[in-house]
């Protein structure tokens, strides 16, 4: 069951990147430019939602915190998130974009996740020296202190479903404020147009 609601899901997810642009390089190309902000308000509308839902389910005992994963913050992962923008910004496509391109047709997200899966099996290869290096050292650290956690927090006194639902709210008041365009220099259509 947990396999079919995961294709179920993830094909959703799917249909509605594309339907609102994010499979399209051009669209992105434009959002990265500051030429054309509609997929940038809809990412930053759904991770505020998704915040604010979340934190508030914690906070209501709807979420379990177990099922919470904090990623430990190293050096490695600022450097890795550097080169995802990087690739991002050349290429059009993230990762999840990358594949749901490729599910809709198009041709160069297979070049895009082939170069993905090439770059997944050279830091594989080369793990031993990276892990050697330091780089990939940190801890795992929350912005408030969430109860029930093993995680130490960056502000110990504040609340981290408060935080969680401060940082989703101010998301969603972005989302809302930004302009359809911060350059003037194109015309902003609807991802559908």
């Amino acid at each position: 069951m947990e396999i079919f609601l995961a294709i179920v899901i993830g094909a959703a997810f799917g249909a509605v990147l594309d339907r609102i642009g994010a499979t399209n390089p051009t669209l992105i190309g434009k959002m990265l430019n500051l030429a054309n902000l509609h997929l940038m308000k809809t990412i930053l509308l759904a991770i505020g939602t998704a915040s604010i839902l979340m934190f508030g389910g914690q906070m209501l005992g709807l979420v379990d915190v177990g099922h919470m994963s904090v990623k430990t913050a190293y050096v490695g992962v600022f450097i890795g998130g550097l080169m995802l923008g990087l690739g991002w910004a050349a290429s059009g496509y993230c990762p999840g974009t990358g594949v749901c391109a490729a599910a809709s047709g198009r041709k160069d997200a297979l070049f895009f996740i082939a170069g993905g899966l090439l770059g997944a099996a050279a830091y594989m290869a080369t793990y031993p020296m990276w892990k050697a290096s330091g780089l990939l050292s940190g801890s795992a650290l929350t912005l408030g202190q969430v109860p029930g956690s093993k995680y130490d927090a960056l502000l110990p006194g504040v609340p981290g479903d408060v935080a969680g639902i401060v940082m989703g709210a101010a998301f969603v008041l972005i989302a809302f404020l930004l302009p359809p365009s911060l350059t003037g220099r194109s015309k902003v259509a609807a991802p559908a147009e």
